[in-house]
């Protein structure tokens, strides 16, 4: 019996076919999704313990699986491993560091692929729970609950201004890095 799920969301059968053969025997169960819509459904409907997700995907893109992914809390926790044979494509709309998913390039080794599947599980490992607000179960409780909704908008907002540092300061970076070369 599999002890671990692994979906592997590409519309290429030979990478999907790749990864099934490099990961060790018994130990995974492997499931396959060839677009972006049926990769979502899997990962609602069976849960797997890690997702491999090709960037680009016909139906819905791997971007637009990911931002679904990260709007779910539960779907958050799932360690992340983003594929693609150019980086530039998700640099774009992600910034690197990753913080809390892993990329590897394509084509990929087994080693390569073992690496950023135990990198993408320990960076799941850190992301910090997000705090839902419980519903307020009398109309005393009803301020404190207003409480955590003003705290969780200050939150994003905050969360929001940090994404635009961090675009401002890769940019800063690449700007140095051209002007070394």
């Amino acid at each position: 019996m599999a002890s671990h799920k692994i979906l592997v969301i590409d519309d290429s059968n030979v990478i999907r076919n790749m990864v099934r053969d490099m990961l060790p025997k018994g130990n995974f169960e492997v499931l396959e999704a060839k677009d972006g819509v049926q990769g979502l459904n899997l990962i609602r409907q069976e849960r797997p313990n890690l997702i491999m997700l090709d960037f680009l995907l016909p139906r819905l893109s791997g971007w637009e699986v990911y931002q679904q992914i990260q709007i779910q809390q539960d779907l958050q926790a799932i360690p992340l491993v983003l594929m693609s044979g150019r980086k530039e494509e998700v640099t774009e709309k992600l910034q690197e560091p990753f913080e809390y998913f892993e990329f590897v390039q394509k084509p990929f080794d087994q080693k390569e692929l073992i690496d950023a599947i135990k990198t993408a599980m320990a960076k799941a490992k850190r992301r910090p729970a997000m705090v839902a607000s419980a519903p307020a179960a009398s109309g005393a409780a009803a301020a404190p609950s207003d409480d955590v909704q003003a705290l969780n908008e200050k939150i994003a907002k905050m969360q929001a201004e940090i994404d635009g540092l961090k675009r401002q300061m890769t940019q800063i970076l690449a700007f140095i890095k051209q002007k070394l070369k």
